[in-house]
């Protein structure tokens, strides 16, 4: 295995923490970083880590405290303000969000302080909507994995960490219910706002999110910021997220690096303190995403392919020696492939990637070509033997085995030890949490079925538009029950129109007016329908929605929409 970064070779570099999780010593090492804790930056700031994913941020001004950032549930944001009033009995007043993660607690600070205003980024609204509407199973999906959200509280596949905090969600926090209240007060662009009595000023700065904000208080020396972590950045999440540009992203940090704060908060980790330090360690953060951005184009231009960049590219051991550039998050040979992918789109130059077989195929015929699945199970229950450099040829085995028609369980037992062997012996949480859920759910402990459809809440549909919550069907469309039609069909939910044009094998929203027949009922029927509580059929038999038009065409057409609310 080319990148040594990726694993480590030793045992002894294995270890269990107090709950038997099995992982990287380095990553047990980082636990205790991410401890709960509330540390005071200055006699007027506090920082909340440790309490879940994010930390929360308390500054206080003349005119009252302010809260920045409101963690991923009400539960979690109690817990923060409970932990404040240990250190400060001012009142909150005012929320400001560094951007859209993590914006869900807000609900329990207007029941119990008198917020006057908060303040977020005109993008974050749309951000929630994008990630919960048409992407929602990937988006959803994608989160369970990277974070560890299946896998068992003990034992050896009990999460340790996830890189940016402890877990996703606290478990003391359930059920963590979402009381997400939107910015009354925005910003668009760079600006200075006087807010609790103190000037803020806020200059765009995108990272892992094209609203996130650097917040700047003069009068206390202090920035709070969602660019320097406490891991390597992530260009490249195995969640799956939008391009982050590190151009952008060191844009960011250099401005950050202008300002010679005193100290240094971050959406997650410990606060730093000291211009010196800080400007000595953000710059080497800074550096470290220059290092591979700049490399990646190097070997690229090269006519290095994606998978061998992964190996080409290696961040210099300086970056080892400080946790704030350590692998912990992601992995290096994972972001250098991103930004190729991200400069020049997902065809590297491999003659192999252009007119690739189909998964399935291609595992038969490399499975036979190497002797048959037999032969294909010997070779890599050697290599799981062997040293850790066999890893990856272990699961490229493995991985083939698994894909063929006739794959069996010891296919599946022997892929879901390869993964959780690399899981064990990665610094990385992503991989880690990534590696053992797949595991489970290949050893049959977990079912993620359910995830790979649109599984629609009533809290989220309510929040949406009648425009919205007609247009999202365009991406449940079977294209093959659409051959033929060309169809207008209007929706009138509670005396809202919008409509869908059934033309050439997809649903294309419209404003609502023409149309060859009329879909028309309450919003409430429809949102049920959407969450698969009721059943459209059935609600026209009962009367509560009707049809209106060429019932035929009609029904043919709605037939197409792959949801068990329209089957």
């Amino acid at each position: 295995m080319g990148n040594t970064q990726t694993f480590t070779e030793e045992k002894s570099d294995v270890a269990a923490d107090e709950r038997g999780g099995i992982a990287h010593r380095s990553l047990h090492e980082h636990t205790e970083r991410l401890a709960p804790q509330i540390y005071e930056v200055t006699p007027e700031v506090w920082c909340v880590v440790g309490n879940g994913l994010s930390n929360q941020t308390f500054i206080k001004g003349p005119e009252g405290i302010i809260a920045i950032d409101a963690g991923e549930s009400i539960e979690e944001m109690n817990s923060a303000v409970d932990q404040l009033r240990t250190v400060s009995k001012e009142p909150v007043v005012a929320v400001v969000y560094t951007h859209f993660h993590y914006v869900n607690g807000t609900a329990a600070l207007m029941e119990k302080e008198p917020i006057e205003a908060i303040w977020g980024h005109e993008r974050i609204s749309h951000n929630l909507e994008r990630s919960a509407t048409e992407i929602a199973p990937t988006y959803t999906r994608g989160l369970i994995e990277q974070f560890g959200i299946q896998m068992p509280e003990n034992g050896p596949d009990a999460v340790v960490n996830v890189g940016l905090g402890l877990a996703y969600r606290m478990a003391h926090h359930a059920p963590s219910t979402p009381g997400y209240i939107p910015a009354d007060h925005i910003f668009s662009g760079d600006c200075s706002v006087e807010i609790a009595g103190l000037e803020m000023i806020v200059t765009e700065a995108p990272s892992d999110a094209d609203d996130s904000v650097t917040l700047y208080f003069p009068a206390l020396q202090v920035a709070v910021q969602n660019l320097v972590w406490p891991a390597l950045f992530n260009v490249f999440a195995i969640r799956g997220e939008e391009y982050r540009d590190p151009r952008s992203l060191i844009k960011g940090i250099d401005h950050l690096r202008t300002l010679n704060v005193q100290h240094l908060v971050a959406t997650h980790g410990p606060p730093l303190s000291g211009a010196e330090e800080i400007q000595q360690r953000v710059t080497a953060y800074r550096d470290s995403i220059q290092f591979l951005w700049d490399q990646t184009v190097r070997w690229t231009n090269r006519g290095a392919t994606g998978a061998e960049l992964a190996h080409k590219i290696q961040l210099p051991a300086l970056y080892d020696n400080d946790w704030l550039t350590k692998q912990h998050y992601g992995l290096a040979e994972h972001h250098v492939r991103q930004i190729r992918s991200g400069l020049f789109g997902f065809f590297d130059g491999d003659p192999v990637a252009l007119l690739p077989l189909d998964t399935a195929e291609e595992a038969e015929r490399m499975v036979n070509a190497i002797g048959g699945p037999e032969r294909v199970r010997n070779m890599c229950s050697e290599a799981l033997e062997g040293s850790t450099n066999d890893l990856r040829w272990a699961i490229s085995l493995a991985g083939r085995l698994v894909r063929c028609q006739e794959a069996t369980e010891t296919d599946r037992e022997l892929l879901a030890r390869a993964l959780r062997t690399a899981a064990q012996h990665t610094t990385s949480s992503n991989i880690r949490n990534w590696c053992i859920t797949r595991a489970l759910q290949l050893e049959g402990d977990i079912d993620e079925v359910r995830l790979n459809t649109h599984r629609f809440s009533r809290r989220q549909v309510e929040k949406w538009s009648t425009d919205k919550a007609v247009s999202i069907l365009r991406v449940l469309i079977d294209p093959d029950q659409l051959d033929g039609i060309d169809f207008h069909l209007i929706f009138e939910l509670d005396d809202e129109r919008t409509g869908l044009h059934f033309r050439n094998h997809v649903a294309c929203p419209t404003d609502g007016r023409g149309g060859d027949a009329v879909l028309s009922g309450s919003r409430t029927t429809w949102d049920q329908i959407l969450t698969g509580s009721a059943n459209l059929q059935s609600a026209i038999s009962s009367g509560d929605m009707v049809l209106e038009g060429d019932l035929i065409a009609a029904t043919s057409a709605l037939q197409s929409i792959d949801h068990p609310g329209f089957q």
